[in-house]
């Protein structure tokens, strides 16, 4: 049995200083209607963005975004469902991007996996994303990981947080804090073990009425 999120929250409030000051650590989901407006052009962007940024630098990416924003002349996906060979390599030899191959080819095969699926849907992929219900956050994960291109684990956490999806981020001190609260007892990385994550989450989610990507942040907060 959980204990109650208000003993978590309490916990966090104590390691940072006081209520207030946690909550000045805290931020919210987009607005629905903001995110359900938000272009599948912007989705494949973030979604490149977290990919290049995997296992690298990530200031490094932000500050040569502008030029990827260039080189992918907006990341339109229609455009990049058709890559070609040749966009290939004039990527590869593209100095505004980070060159490297597999993550280039990432973008096209994302942009083919957005297309795919408002060709399914009858509707832009955006919109099906920001539709999907908080409550199988997970499932919606699985979805990136099962179709997308390199977009397993924690890119995928992160490319919905910062587009504006309600979020939790499997961050080593939010893993530690889960341990901690007996919901897994190791890093979540099987169907099983993330189906126990998301029922904590819900059930604090309902408690305490606070959204799953503040939940995240008050549990990455009540750790040492």
């Amino acid at each position: 049995m959980l204990r109650p999120f208000s003993e978590i929250h309490a916990l966090a409030a104590e390691r940072k200083g006081g209520m207030q000051e946690l909550e000045e650590l805290l931020s919210e989901p987009a607005d629905p209607k903001a995110l359900r407006a938000l272009g599948d052009d912007r989705w494949l962007a973030q979604m490149s963005k977290r990919v290049f940024q995997a296992g690298f630098n990530w200031k490094v990416i932000e500050s040569k975004w502008p030029g990827f924003e260039e080189a992918f002349e907006g990341f339109e996906p229609a455009r990049w469902a058709m890559a070609s060979d040749e966009d290939l390599d004039r990527l590869l030899g593209d100095r505004r991007i980070v060159r490297h191959a597999a993550k280039i080819r990432s973008v096209f095969e994302n942009a083919a996996f957005l297309r795919a699926v408002a060709e399914e849907e009858g509707k832009p992929a955006g919109q099906v994303f920001a539709a999907w219900p908080d409550s199988d956050y997970v499932g919606l994960l699985d979805l990136f990981k099962r179709r997308g291109s390199r977009l397993g684990g924690a890119t995928s956490m992160y490319l919905l947080r910062f587009v504006g999806k309600d979020a939790f981020i499997l961050s080593k001190d939010v893993t530690a804090a889960l341990i901690r609260e007996g919901v897994i007892d190791k890093p979540a990385s099987s169907k099983s073990a993330l189906a126990k994550v998301q029922a904590a989450f819900n059930q604090w989610r309902d408690e305490s009425g606070r959204p799953m990507t503040q939940i995240s942040q008050i549990l990455a907060r009540s750790v040492g």
